[in-house]
């Protein structure tokens, strides 16, 4: 398997694990110190501050997502992917749902055993 289908395999995974609500699998995905950035929000570094946060969101609301993998670009150990994503955010309880869309770059690193995770994310839904 090429690394560009590796990572669009990557994307495509955790996609249905967060629709799954399994937390367990999208973890193994992301490196011990990854960093997500968003607008108007502090960053979270770690992947231990991702779980907690992903956590919380998932045990109160159902998340469903598309992700449109536009370009995968890969130099060495690290690649980077932009994609366009949509996202519905529906609480479990009934209320109503949120939908976001846009654009989203991420870099992407090779570990040790050759498989790749997410490292950076810069997320620009709206």
């Amino acid at each position: 398997m090429s690394d560009e289908q590796a990572i669009r395999d990557l994307v495509a995974e955790w996609t249905r694990a967060t629709f799954a609500a399994e937390v367990d699998r999208i973890l193994p995905l992301m490196t011990e110190d990854v960093e997500f950035y968003v607008p108007g929000q502090p960053i979270m570094r770690g992947r231990a501050a991702f779980e907690q946060g992903v956590r919380a969101v998932l045990a109160s609301h159902r998340v469903e997502s598309h992700a449109d993998v536009q370009q995968v670009e890969v130099s060495g150990n690290l690649a980077y992917c932009t994609t366009q994503l949509r996202v519905t955010i529906t609480p479990l309880a009934g209320g109503e749902t949120m939908r976001k869309e846009g654009n989203v770059l991420s870099v992407y690193r090779k570990n040790a055993a050759g498989k790749w995770q997410l490292a950076r994310d810069a997320n620009m839904l709206s």
